[in-house]
């Protein structure tokens, strides 16, 4: 079956909705069926435009120049259909984040195009953006069109805007990889804890760093606590400089491949994450894959697989976040126990 994955943001951007896709797209690659991915996105080999190949998949790339290589396309909905027409698709996946022009153009195609279609909704829609959602529900509430979301949690903002009822449609991931044969290594008087975020104002780096600081204040001298930040954004250098303002022992990585963060993870102990509009975490079920313990807060969609005391600790507030690392630090087989 050929299967059309239309996403404003794909490889070689990085991010959840990125490597949802692509694990998605392989999965079904590997069954059997044909999925092609359209995007926005430019490549940053030999081709930048038309169709590529990436790690054995079917990329067409509907790119133009635009200052930072923006995703956006001034006629996604004539080149989407042409390529639906040259290319017929049983059924069209369209990956909607919190702002995708090229995801709305596209549905104008497949509504044209009749393409059977599922919207799956990967960010949290709030009260800012419910107004401009709410205006593009002709193009979602129609015959042959499926509307999900990855989190109950972020399915009760899209039902809210839209008025209709949405499906929940989980991320998921191949376990296998992030798998150790081997126990996490101990080292006594030290907890290493890292997170892997888009150092964005939502992903709210800021706080995570004062929770940790605030955490080391709470168990002294007899823990020190260093923490490896993955990743990278507009708000890197001011996460820098929180850090070296709060003396932490922190290290920021920069963007890291699947292979780099597995490295990472296999000398941690913990994953903390301070976001409550997190409509899934992605990285935090990829921490739980290796068997590190999920520090995070209980409002985000993080908490619809991390049950507090079993695969984690859920934190109610940045103060109770803190404390769940302190927690975490003085009490090292609650970790192993988790």
């Amino acid at each position: 079956m050929r299967i059309a994955h239309i996403s404003d943001c794909y490889l070689p951007r990085t991010g959840g909705i990125e490597t949802q896709v692509r694990g998605l797209a392989l999965a079904q690659a590997a069954r059997g069926d044909e999925p092609i991915i359209m995007t926005a996105t430019p490549g940053d080999g030999t081709i930048r435009s038309g169709r590529d190949l990436v790690d054995g998949l079917v990329v067409e790339r509907l790119a133009v120049r635009l200052p930072g290589d923006l995703p956006v396309h001034p006629r996604t909905r004539a080149g989407v259909r042409a390529l639906l027409e040259q290319h017929p698709v049983r059924v069209a996946h369209v990956h909607v984040g919190a702002t995708s022009p090229f995801a709305w153009g596209a549905l104008r195609a497949l509504a044209q195009t009749r393409t059977p279609t599922l919207v799956t909704v990967h960010s949290v829609w709030g009260p800012l953006s419910r107004g401009g959602y709410r205006a593009a529900r002709t193009l979602l509430v129609r015959p042959n069109v499926v509307v999900s979301a990855v989190s109950s949690m972020a399915a009760q903002e899209v039902s809210r805007a839209l008025d209709v009822p949405v499906g929940v449609l989980p991320n998921a991931l191949d376990p296998e990889p992030w798998r150790r044969s081997e126990p996490i290594p101990r080292v006594d008087g030290v907890l290493r804890v890292v997170t892997v975020s888009r150092l964005a104002p939502r992903k709210r780096i800021g706080p995570l760093l004062t929770a940790i600081a605030r955490a080391q204040v709470l168990v002294g001298p007899a823990v020190a606590i260093e923490a490896t930040i993955i990743g990278d954004g507009p708000q890197r250098a001011q996460a820098e400089r929180t850090a070296r303002r709060l003396g932490l022992a922190a290290t920021f990585t920069g963007r890291l491949d699947g292979r780099g963060i597995r490295e990472v993870f296999a000398r941690s102990d913990a994953f903390v994450q301070a976001s409550v509009r997190e409509s899934f975490g992605i990285a935090a079920l990829e921490a739980r894959a290796a068997g590190l313990p999920v520090v995070a807060r209980a409002q985000a969609g993080t908490a619809e697989f991390i049950r507090d005391g079993v695969e984690g600790l859920l934190a109610t507030d940045d103060a109770s976040l803190a404390s769940a690392v302190a927690l975490l630090a003085t009490d090292r087989d609650l970790g192993e126990r988790i």
